[in-house]
Order: C-alpha cells, then structure tokens, then sequence
C-alpha cells in the first residue's frame, strides 16, 4: 500500500470511529505500529486527524455552545436529564457532604435525592429551595446573582467554596470534547466549576447527549477530573471519551 492510500484509510477509519489507536491500525493495514505512529505525526501536521497518546482523534470543526436560559434548558432532553439525575442520586451515601453545581441537569437530581444524613451545597438558587422543600441539610454559596441560569457565581463565591472539602460533586457542562474538556459560556461560571471540582474527592459531570462534541467558550476542566454520567436517547459514539475518562451510559 502506498503512503497517500495509507494516509487515506487512516483518516476514513478515524472519522467513521471518532478515534483509533496504533495497533487497531496497524492489523487493519498491516503494517508495523511505528509506521503508523509515523502516518499520525505527519496527518496531525496536516491537519487531517489529531494525534494523541496511543493512537489519534477526528478533527472536528465545532461552533460555540450559545447559552440558553433556563426555560430553554428545561425543554431540552427531559427524559434523559431525568434518567441520569435518578443514577446519580444512587451515589449519594450517608454523611456525604455533597457540591451541586447550578444547571437544568443537576437541578432535576431535588426531584431524587433521599440522603437526609448528607449535607449539600449548591451555587443553583432554585436547587437550593427544592431541596430545602424536601428536608434535606441545604447550604447556598454567597456571590453574585447570574439571572439567566439563577446561579450564584463571582469571587465571593469562589472564596466561600475554598472553605468546603467536598466528598463528591455533581456538575453540569454545556460542551465535551477530547480536546477541550468540560466547557461553558461564562468565565465566572467556569472559575466556580474549577474551584469546586478541586475541592471534591470525587466529581460527576451529568451530561446529555447533546452536550458531546460541542464546544463552549470556556474549558474549566480537563476530561480525567470528573466521572461523566449521560443518557443517549441515539447511539453515542463514546470511544474517543474512553482513553480519558470513566463514561457511564444509561
């Protein structure tokens, strides 16, 4: 097989799979790994897949994730936030001191948490108030008030979370690339996710099937800080996810 026909079947098995490591590659071509690992080298520069450890990623062209207020949010995917919201109440134990990230996702977990001997801390102003409605130890963070995601976010809110040593955190995301990690549209938002995710023992991004492969305009973690939890209502392509991080598909 000649270089350029080489190069050509790379690029097709990796934009068919989203991603395929060295020795796949090589039992396809039948060729020895180094060459492959020579191929990927030369198609990174070229800009036709990314290569990455052990293998290379499809080159995406992505827009930017536009916020949406959360009415919008609500409306989206209802079924599988519901469904992965019910999961993730299932890994709240007893004397957990839990961090719930402002979001649609992390808000429907108030409809499934039963823990009474937890304690949870939210930046979600309505999170907040259902979760308190249901019996459950509630704190708010103090900070500024973010009225299209009524989230509780800025540097006062990033001071109060220095404070907490969290045993898990549920967080939402409204982009996940390989590449990029977790993204969102607001900076303070992003320095509020970070902050709190170096301080939980454990962290979960709840994630649809939309949020994959979409891009936001601020990363605010890489992929191996956080578990990722989704539902897909299609078949989801999680391989490229999988080298990164743990993905539990519902």
């Amino acid at each position: 097989m000649l270089t350029q026909e080489r190069f050509e079947e790379i690029i097709r098995i990796v934009k068919r799979d989203g991603a395929a490591t060295v020795p796949e590659l090589a039992k396809v071509l039948k060729t020895s790994e180094s060459t492959i690992r020579r191929d990927l080298v030369q198609l990174d520069r070229l800009g036709k897949v990314r290569k990455v450890h052990g293998g290379a990623t499809a080159v995406r062209q992505l827009e930017p994730v536009q916020e949406r207020n959360m009415q919008e949010k609500y409306s989206r995917n209802i079924e599988d936030k519901r469904t992965i919201a019910a999961y993730s109440a299932t890994l709240v134990r007893p004397n957990d001191f839990i961090f719930l990230d402002a979001g649609s996702t992390t808000e429907q977990l108030a409809s499934y948490l039963t823990e009474k001997n937890a304690v949870y801390v939210t930046n979600g102003i309505t999170l907040a108030q259902k979760l308190a409605q249901r019996g459950l130890q509630t704190l708010l963070l103090a900070g500024r008030v973010k009225a299209t995601t009524d989230a509780v976010i800025g540097t006062e809110a990033v001071a109060s979370i220095q404070h907490y040593h969290f045993s898990k955190g549920f967080f939402g995301t409204n982009g996940i690339t390989v590449e990029e990690g977790f993204t969102t549209p607001d900076i303070e938002e992003a320095m509020n996710k970070k902050a709190a995710m170096e301080h939980c023992h454990k962290c979960y991004v709840l994630a649809d099937a939309s949020k994959f492969e979409a891009l936001s305009n601020v990363s605010f973690s890489p992929l191996s800080k956080a578990v990722i939890i989704t539902a897909a209502q299609e078949e989801l392509n999680i391989k490229p996810y999988k080298p990164h991080t743990e993905v539990i598909v519902l």
